[in-house]
């Protein structure tokens, strides 16, 4: 049997559902208005083209028909976001010149996009975004951006026309150094195209055909269809037959054994083998493809392939397999193929070998890091999304709170918006702003839609109106909302969707807006009608048991007056989280000591869901170590667990001194955590769970572990590596390299006896370890905890660029000028200087005063030192400021925006520090009084945000 792959495709998640029709339809209509009359022959030829040359175009769906995300749209539309070509060897994804030169040749609509092509626009771009984050609309963010871009290619479509002022975000994609010059030949070679059908008569639109088929999906999937015409689509067969017959599920075992017909087939065989081989959380759903059904025989089938990817963590462990296997192809979140299974008679079959034979060869032993196979260049597929609050608050905060809101009430639901806010480093005066907005919408839509959830699907018509609403209260308010008004009614033509189905057709969404499942912030919903958790993200001879045994004994439990009982995972027959669960219903108010390694996303995620379906709130408690880039646990503390789990007897689960493959188990469980690093670990737990408690493992003081240690532990690891790349789970006692793993283990005893007393003297007292871990859980149990940073940035705080000078220094000059200036000496002394000058700074640029790109500019010399030279001081009896000369950085001079540099130094009650200002103006005019400072001073500052 031989595999083969083939063929484009214009959606790159799901196909023959209502969310692919209404983009074909919206689709073929811009075709009509980018050609006109020619707009049937251009879509023939376009279907053609992709087909022939195996491209793939994903899109951008915009549309009021599909149920409502961040603003109804005015008008229904699509624009072109990539464009990747399969050829006869790797994708080939297009850059973003080439995507325009593409979309204009076919007069496809495309973003708008900016350029920038050096350190200084870059830098600009990423502060702009840090200031216009939380306040940010289409128009502020266009106009900022066009003026710190280099190049700027305005859209097809005007954001503000046809969308509307709430803007979702933006994605960054790094591009190499020549895209500059390649992108200023496209925009000269290919100038935006014409609209020869704008203004035609296209007949009934998207929204009126769904208004007209109200009562059923397949309908109006019919109606759609019809409307396109079958230039744009002559095949139905997707929508009408496909999902009607699920292929067997054999179809993809047949797959993986065939013979790659082509390079790519080879390379896709790779992909699959792979997330089966590792378990990865991902579907392969197979259909028959009526598209070839004249074509098929028994011995020649075909199917469609739908790929979906579940969870996040499949990515990072899909990511860290590409760092070890450069050869393979690259996985997105949710796509489909073309599969063709096929008996080849010999003469075929010997073509298809030798065209294959070094290929097929070099995909099986996957060891090779050819260019070939590998990404030409990694950096060019790096992409950041960079999402604005104004959206959020909408489609995060409001419609996806709202099944919180209505089943577990406003308390869970303020929980909920609170967790959402600190996960994104929301600044604390949004988070004050929109914790007021979004208490008074709780109450509002509570007390209008009574006990019956408002849906999703149209959440806007309750929302928009109260948004305006509230926006017209203050000018704080405006900002906060970004926009509110003219809203776009769709309950009269809203697309039929079947329950249970997302945006994507037949795709869960992405962990954000599943966000609900999240448990709540510590600090915020910890209370004593709740109940705790309290589980070990560890490994086994982190010592957990024995901790849970000394928590469960304390006197007093955790400082107030719930049950404490623990559940020792060993000792559970059947599946253990659900037990705990189960365990939670019976006692909701009780604090649970999950006794047992809880080391993946997966038991998280089972933790997460029983936070939210039994109100608790979850601690993870985590040995501490310095760990890795590769792994949260360094291998000084991996060899103390090893130590300990062989100093065990009876182990309820087995793992003692008596275990033949400690050593095994102890790596399997270690690998566990493979691909994260000790900074991912923590934050992770912090983003999931609101709080983290450490046991103290190691003392700090220790002497290095030492090389007979690190040897043992490295053989350990390549040994397992080798025997997981052949055998998978299968166990150490199995296999090929049983000998090995036998000469292995006892080595691993004899050099941990060797060490006994170096393992001994490094570790902490028991004792101390308790009594940390104890105090912790006290303060979350009690609610009195400071949520751990996770070294995110804090955005959408900065308002202004200053030269942050240091105070004590600037005070010393003061003092220093009393004593030679009758004037200053008057003047400074009776004023409170050291209650007053406690900050000093030169501001370099606002941006109420000078716009949100003068401040962005600044943002290339960041925490950069820069001169500062004070030569004079002027004051009247209201306010003083000392006048300042800014120096240079890198031979660039730093000009401050204001017209008069200068470092406000004091001002009388009443007065605004922006008034210092004036000084100059008020000097001329003879009602400010001087002082030279000769020599000036110069002092040294740093360029900062505030």
């Amino acid at each position: 049997m031989y595999a083969g792959n083939e063929g484009g495709a214009y959606a790159k998640n799901s196909f023959g559902n209502i969310y692919t029709a209404v983009g074909v339809f919206v689709l073929g209509g811009m075709f009509h208005e980018a050609w006109g009359s020619k707009a049937g022959e251009k879509q023939a030829q376009f279907n053609d083209f992709i087909e022939r040359n195996r491209i793939c175009i994903s899109m951008e769906l915009v549309t009021a028909v599909l149920g409502d995300h961040g603003q109804r749209p005015r008008e229904d539309y699509t624009v072109v976001t990539a464009v990747t070509e399969l050829g006869n060897g790797k994708p080939k994804f297009y850059s973003t010149p080439e995507v325009i030169a593409f979309c204009r040749k076919w007069r496809l609509p495309t973003n708008h996009v900016w350029l920038f092509s050096t350190r200084k626009s870059v830098t600009s771009f990423f502060a702009a975004y840090d200031l216009l984050c939380e306040e940010g609309t289409a128009t502020s963010v266009c106009r900022a951006l066009d003026e710190v871009a280099d190049i700027s290619a305005p859209g097809s479509k005007d954001h503000i026309k046809v969308q509307g002022e709430i803007l979702e975000g933006l994605v960054a994609r790094i591009v190499s150094h020549e895209s500059s010059k390649h992108m200023e030949e496209v925009l000269k070679d290919h100038p935006p195209p014409p609209a020869d059908g704008a203004g035609m008569d296209l007949g009934p639109s998207l929204r009126e055909i769904c208004a007209a088929n109200r009562l059923d999906e397949k309908q109006q999937i019919k109606a759609l269809l019809q409307k396109v015409g079958s230039s744009f689509c002559p095949d139905h067969s997707d929508w009408y037959e496909s999902h009607s017959r699920n292929a067997d599920r054999s179809v993809l075992t047949n797959f993986l054994q065939a013979h790659p017909a082509d390079y790519s087939t080879a390379k896709l065989q790779e992909m699959i083998r792979l997330m089966k081989e590792k378990r990865f959380p991902a579907a392969f759903k197979c259909y028959h493809n009526f598209h070839k059904a004249e074509s098929m025989s028994s011995d020649n089938l075909f199917y469609k392939m739908v790929i979906h990817v579940r969870s996040d963590s499949g990515f990072r462990r899909y990511q860290k397999e590409m760092r070890h296997k450069p050869g393979l192809w690259p996985l997105y979140r949710g796509f489909f193929v073309d599969v063709n299974l096929f008996k080849a008679n010999k003469e075929r079959a010997a073509g298809i070998a030798k065209s294959n034979n070094d290929i097929v060869g070099h995909v099986n032993n996957g060891s090779s890091t050819s260019t070939i196979d590998g990404l030409a260049n990694e950096d060019a597929n790096l992409m950041i999304k960079l999402k604005f609050l104004t959206y959020k608050l909408r489609t995060f905060l409001i419609r996806n709170g709202l099944s919180i809101l209505f089943k577990d009430g406003p308390a869970a639901y303020r929980a909920y918006y609170l967790r959402q806010m600190e996960i994104w480093g929301t600044s604390a005066g949004k988070q004050r702003e929109l914790s007021k907005m979004l208490d008074e919408w709780a109450v509002y839509i509570r007390r209008k839609c009574g006990n019956r959830q408002l849906s999703s699907a149209i959440y806007l018509s309750e929302a928009e109106p109260f948004l305006e609403q509230y926006a017209k209260r203050s000018p704080e308010n405006q900002v906060l909302i970004g926009s509110a008004g003219n809203l776009v009614k769709t309950e009269d033509f809203l697309a039929v969707v079947e329950g249970g189905m997302d945006e994507e057709g037949d795709l869960a969404t992405e962990r954000e807006e599943a966000a609900a499942s999240l448990s709540p912030s510590v600090k915020d919903t910890i209370q004593k009608k709740e109940g705790l958790i309290v589980f070990f993200p560890g490994i086994p001879g982190c010592a957990k048991s024995a901790f849970c045994k000394e928590l469960l004994n304390t006197p007093g439990g955790l400082g107030d007056d719930r049950p404490v009982q623990s559940l020792m995972g060993d000792l559970i027959k059947g599946k253990y989280w659900p037990k705990i669960a189960d365990e939670r219903r019976k006692k909701p108010y009780s604090i649970i000591l999950a006794d047992k390694n809880a080391p993946n996303e997966e038991v998280w995620k089972q933790i997460e869901n029983m936070c939210h379906s039994t109100r608790a709130s979850a601690v993870p408690v985590i040995p501490d170590s310095e760990g890795t880039d590769s792994n949260p646990f360094a291998l000084d503390a991996l060899a103390v667990f090893m130590f300990r789990v062989l100093q065990r007897v009876n182990h309820p689960g087995n793992l003692d001194k008596s275990s033949p493959n400690v050593g095994y188990v102890m790596l399997m469980f270690y690998h566990l955590y493979d691909g994260k690093s000790r900074n991912y670990f923590e934050d992770e737990l912090v983003e999931r769970f609101g709080s983290l408690v450490k046991i103290p493992l190691l003392k700090p003081d220790r002497s290095p572990l030492p090389a007979s240690l690190i040897s043992v532990l490295e053989e350990g690891i390549n040994l397992y590596n080798l025997h997981t790349k052949r055998h998978g789970r299968l166990e150490s006692n199995k296999g090929s390299y049983v000998q090995e793993w036998a000469k292995w283990e006892k080595k691993l005893r004899d050099t941990l006896s060797a060490n006994a007393e170096y393992l001994n003297s490094i570790q902490v007292p028991f004792e101390f370890a308790v009594q940390q871990v104890s105090e912790q859980l006290r303060k979350i149990a009690k609610g009195d905890y400071t949520i751990p940073s996770t070294e995110k940035r804090k955005l959408g705080t900065v308002v202004f660029a200053a030269v942050d000078l240091p105070a004590a220094e600037i005070q010393g000059l003061l003092n220093k000028l009393s004593g030679m200036n009758s004037n200053a000496e008057a003047f400074l002394e009776d004023k409170p200087m050291d209650n007053f000058l406690r900050k000093a700074h030169v501001t370099l640029a606002h941006k109420k005063s000078h716009g949100f790109s003068a401040v962005a500019g600044y943002g290339l010399y960041l925490h950069r030192q820069v001169p500062v030279e004070l030569n004079a001081l002027l004051f009247t009896d209201k306010m003083a400021a000392l006048q300042a000369q800014l120096g240079s950085i890198d031979d660039e001079k730093i000009v401050s925006k204001n017209e008069w540099p200068h470092v406000t130094i004091w001002t009388g009650e009443g007065v605004a520090p922006k008034e210092a200002n004036t000084l100059p103006q008020l000097l001329s005019e003879g009602k400010a009084t001087v002082v030279e400072i000769n020599p000036p001073l110069t002092v040294s500052g740093t360029v900062e945000f505030y």
